[in-house]
Formats: structure tokens, C-alpha cells, sequence
């Protein structure tokens, strides 16, 4: 008899508990399955956004070290002058 007891127990307590939780849960499944879909989505955009911009940032610094490397090894002072100003301006980018 004892364990008859114990087996209608926990069916009625989980029960009870199941009853309790959809009376008591704020929003539909659905509706919160969405909010979930729609954070991690927004996550997910911020950090590709984040990548991108670090990965732009990156690509303009070597560009600028290219021209400024450029700069320092051609006899050209004409060249020179164009290879700093290309630098200037990847530095001014990757800010």
C-alpha cells in the first residue's frame, strides 16, 4: 500500500505542478520561444557587427603600415609623399 500512496502522490503533484505552471506563466510557449529567437538573434547580428568592423579596422592598419613601409624604402620623394598620404588616410580609416 505504500508505494500505491507514494506513486499517486507524485502523479498528483506533478500534476499540480504542471496546472500550476500554466496558470502562472506570462507569456504563451510560443510567445516566449520567440523573444528567445529574436535575442539570440540580435546577439548574434552585434557580434558579427563587432567582428566586421574590428576585422575593418585591422585590414586599414596594415594597409597603412604597407604604405608607410612603402614610403620609407622608395627614392622617390614624389612617391614618398603619395605612400604617407595613402597611410594618413588608412590611419584615419581604422580609427
Amino acid at each position: 500500500m505504500k508505494s500505491g500512496k507514494l506513486l499517486l502522490g507524485l502523479i498528483s503533484g506533478a500534476a499540480a505542478g504542471a496546472i500550476a505552471g500554466l496558470l502562472l506563466a506570462p507569456k504563451k510557449g510560443t510567445d516566449t520561444r520567440k523573444a528567445i529567437s529574436q535575442t539570440s538573434d540580435d546577439y548574434i547580428s552585434g557580434a558579427k557587427g563587432k567582428i566586421n568592423n574590428f576585422t575593418d579596422s585591422l585590414n586599414h592598419k596594415v594597409d597603412a603600415l604597407k604604405a608607410k613601409s612603402k614610403a620609407n624604402l622608395t627614392n622617390s620623394k614624389s612617391k614618398e609623399k603619395i605612400n604617407e598620404a595613402k597611410a594618413e588616410v588608412h590611419e584615419m580609416k581604422a580609427s
